[in-house]
């Protein structure tokens, strides 16, 4: 790929209808032009938003250029690299292998989102909590060098004889740690929605206690998100502290209401990636995240066109 198209698709402004769109400082564009169309599509809100991949299940098994190629083939733009993957991006790689990596990605149009952990801290020894939080500062550090904007953990679980409330404060408290770590080198720390600690009232008690700005909520799509009041209720709880990304499974597949998720991304006009978390093994993983990609973007525009 030529510098310029890639330069071309690393800024561009993906809108709704999936074209993309550069300002360049030229002329008025004609009202009845593509590009028009695009610039209006631009002023919807969620215009923003696009659809990204994380490498599990469906790259588990593919090294770096291999994802960065089927990303690029599928038109899947921007990557979560999870942990212990072929890809094998870790910190125990050198200066040298790092910067291969940031290479890899910039000589692509394909953007490195960032790391997606198990870091988690929940645990009652604290020995191992902190080791948890420097765990997380390697990743931090890791996704600096390669060219990513945060790092993926998780809450993540209760124990038994340990009040539930100490559990909630001690996960909390431990982010702001690697919040404030992580802001030094610009990137967000992303505290997937997970384990036991799922239900949103008790996402929303950690991010209390998570008061640094840095700590954000990542979207899961969970069961538990329907629990309660109900979607609506619950993704309000905690949507103000959402981060750069979410994660959503395959939209097409499950009782999972996504039209009505996407359509409250829409109305908050969410501008961060929602990440496709696949987990069903498809013979053609590729058609299969072309066809996510359009579902997506069908999805979207019919939020659009509801949500003004």
């Amino acid at each position: 790929m030529s510098t310029t198209r890639r330069d071309f698709l690393k800024h561009s402004i993906v809108t709704c209808s999936g074209v993309s769109l550069v300002s360049f400082g030229g002329p008025a564009l004609a009202a009845d032009t593509p590009a028009a169309d695009a610039a209006a599509c631009c002023e919807k809100k969620g215009c923003k938003m696009r659809l990204g991949f994380v490498t599990y299940l469906w790259g588990q098994d593919w090294d770096l250029p291999t994802v960065i190629a089927n990303c690029e083939k599928s038109g899947i733009l921007g990557v979560e690299l999870r942990v212990d993957h072929k890809h094998d991006v870790k910190p125990e790689m050198s200066a040298e292998q790092r910067k291969e990596v940031r290479k890899r990605f910039k000589d692509s149009p394909v953007i490195f989102v960032g790391m997606g952990t198990n870091e988690q801290f929940d645990n009652p020894d604290p020995a191992k909590v902190a080791q948890a939080i420097e765990n997380t500062k390697a990743f931090v550090k890791l996704s600096y060098d390669c060219g990513g904007s945060g790092v993926k953990v998780k809450p993540n679980q209760f124990h038994p004889n340990v009040p539930k409330e100490k559990t909630l404060e001690q996960i909390g408290k431990s982010l702001n740690i690697v919040g404030k770590y992580a802001a030094d080198f610009k990137q967000q720390i992303r505290l997937e929605v997970h384990g036991t600690c799922a239900p949103l009232p008790y996402m929303k008690t950690i991010m209390d206690h998570a008061d640094h700005p840095n700590v954000t909520v990542c979207w899961n799509c969970n069961d538990e998100d329907l629990q309660g009041e109900g979607l609506e209720k619950n993704f309000a709880m905690v949507s103000k502290r959402f981060g750069d990304i979410a994660h959503v499974r395959e939209l097409n597949i499950g009782k999972y209401p996504y039209q009505k998720l996407m359509d409250l991304f829409v109305g908050i006009d969410y501008k961060g990636w929602i990440l496709l978390e696949a987990r069903t093994a498809p013979k053609d993983r590729v058609a299969a995240m072309i066809e996510q990609k359009q579902v997506f973007d069908k999805m979207l525009a019919d939020a659009q066109s509801r949500i003004s």
